[in-house]
C-alpha cells in the first residue's frame, strides 16, 4: 500500500534538532524577571516546549485514522495516544536541570513498553507508525542520561531499515534514520550541557560558602590579633597607672592618657578591619612594641631600621611582632626581650617561662596561616635567653 506522505519527513528532519535543543533554553541576560521567578517560569515553559514536539505523532495518527474502520484502527490510535502521553511524562519528570536518571532496569522496561506501543500503532498506520521510534530514543536519553542511550539510535535505525522491507506493502522510510540520529545526539548533548551547568552551579554555591567561612575566619583572626594586643597593653598601662597613683600622680596621669589613646586606636583598628582599610606597618609595630615593653619595665632590644626587610615580608613581620609582644606581656613573665630581623627572618627571644607543650593559641594559628600565605614558616622553640623564641622565616628548615 502506497501513501504520498514524504513532506512530513522533511519537516521532521529539519525541525526536530532545533526544537529539542531549545527544549529548556533560557536567556541569562534577561532582566525583566527576577532570577527566582524566571526559573519558575522556565520550569513551566521548558517542558511545554519539549512536549509540543509530540505533534509529529499527528502523522501516524492521521495514517491510522484514514485506515479502514476496525479494531486495528482503534488499537493503533490508543497506542499513539499512549506513546504521546508517555513521552510527555518523561519530559515533565526527567528532563531539565533538576531531572534525574531512572534505574537502568526500570528504564529498560519503560522503553520496551514504548516500543510495544510503536509496534501496535503500526497495525493501522503501517510504516508511518515507526516515527514513534524517535520518541523512544529521546525518552531513553532523558531516562538513562549516559552514553549508552546513544545505542538506542542504532537499534532504531536497524528497525527502520529492516522492518519495512520485511512487511509486504510497506514503503521504505530510510530518511527517518537521519531524524532518529540527529534527535538522539542533539538531546544527549543538551542533557550533558544541562548536567554540567547544574554541577557548575553547585560548585559555585560551595565556593561561595567556603569564601564566607574563610572571611569569617579572617575577621576572627584579625579581631584576636588587634584586640588581644591592644587590650594587653591597656591592661599593663592601667596596672602601672594604679601603682603610680599615690607615688607619682603626674606619671600616673600620663599613663592613663596613653591608655585612652590606645583605646581610641584599638577602636579605630576594629573599624578599619571591618572596612578592610586598616594597615599594619612594621615600623609602627616596632615602635608600639618598644613602648609596651617600656611600660611593663621589660628591657628590650628592638631594631632601629627596617630597610633590610623586603616589602613582601614587612606586613608578615609586623603581625609577628604584634603576636610576640602580646605573648611576652601576657604569658612570658619576662624581664628581657630581643628582636632580631634579617632580610628573610624575624626572631623574638625572651628570658621568660618558655613555650608550653600545647602552645597553639588562636594568635599563633593565625600567624601560621599568614606565614603560609606569604611562603614562610613559623617555629616556636626555647631560645638562647632561656625563654620563648618565635621565628618567622622564608628559609628552608635545616
Amino acid at each position: 500500500m502506497s501513501h504520498p506522505r514524504a513532506p512530513w519527513r522533511a519537516r521532521l528532519r529539519e525541525n526536530w534538532p532545533q526544537g529539542d535543543t531549545a527544549l529548556y533554553a533560557t536567556d541569562p541576560a534577561r532582566e525583566d524577571l527576577p532570577p527566582g521567578r524566571a526559573r519558575r517560569v522556565m520550569r513551566v515553559i521548558g517542558p511545554a516546549m519539549g512536549i509540543v514536539w509530540a505533534v509529529f505523532l499527528l502523522q501516524p495518527w492521521q495514517s491510522a485514522w484514514d485506515s479502514a474502520p476496525g479494531w486495528q484502527r482503534v488499537v493503533s490510535l490508543v497506542a499513539i495516544a499512549g506513546l504521546a502521553a508517555s513521552f510527555a511524562w518523561v519530559v515533565l519528570t526527567h528532563a531539565g536541570p533538576h531531572g534525574s536518571a531512572m534505574a537502568p532496569g526500570r528504564a529498560g522496561v519503560f522503553l520496551l513498553g514504548q516500543t510495544c506501543l510503536v509496534a501496535v500503532s503500526c497495525l493501522a498506520a503501517d510504516q508511518d507508525g515507526l516515527v514513534g521510534l524517535v520518541f523512544v530514543c529521546v525518552s531513553g536519553v532523558f531516562l538513562l542520561r549516559d552514553p549508552r542511550a546513544l545505542g538506542l539510535a542504532l537499534w532504531a535505525s536497524a528497525l527502520i531499515v529492516v522492518v519495512p522491507r520485511l512487511v509486504p506493502g510497506w514503503e521504505t522510510i530510510d530518511d527517518l534514520i537521519i531524524s532518529v540520529i540527529l534527535a538522539t545526539v542533539a538531546v544527549f548533548g543538551f542533557t550533558q550541557l544541562v548536567m554540567r551547568n547544574r554541577q557548575l552551579q553547585i560548585a559555585r554555591d560551595e565556593v561561595a560558602v567556603l569564601a564566607v567561612e574563610r572571611e569569617r575566619e579572617r575577621i576572627a583572626r584579625d579581631m584576636h590579633d588587634v584586640l588581644g594586643h591592644s587590650l594587653t597593653v591597656i591592661s599593663v598601662k592601667s596596672e602601672l597607672a594604679a601603682k603610680l597613683f599615690d607615688v607619682d600622680p603626674v606619671r600616673s596621669r600620663t599613663e592613663m592618657l596613653e591608655v585612652q589613646n590606645l583605646a581610641r586606636t584599638a577602636l579605630a583598628d576594629v573599624r578599619g578591619m571591618v572596612t578592610a582599610t586598616r594597615a599594619v606597618t612594621l615600623a609602627g609595630e616596632l615602635a608600639g612594641a618598644r613602648q609596651a615593653f617600656d611600660s611593663a619595665a621589660i628591657e628590650a632590644v628592638v631594631p632601629g631600621s627596617i630597610d633590610d626587610v623586603p616589602d613582601e615580608l614587612r606586613v608578615l613581620f609586623a603581625w609577628a611582632i604584634r603576636e610576640a609582644t602580646t605573648n611576652v606581656l601576657r604569658h612570658a613573665a619576662a624581664t628581657r626581650v630581643q628582636i632580631t630581623m634579617t632580610p628573610d627572618s624575624l626572631t623574638v627571644d625572651d628570658d621568660g617561662t618558655g613555650p608550653a607543650a600545647d602552645d597553639r593559641g588562636n594568635g599563633l594559628r593565625g600567624l601560621v596561616e599568614r606565614a603560609r600565605a606569604a611562603g614562610a614558616r613559623v617555629e616556636v622553640t626555647t631560645g638562647p635567653l632561656g625563654g620563648y623564641r618565635l621565628l618567622v622565616t622564608t628559609r628552608e628548615a635545616a
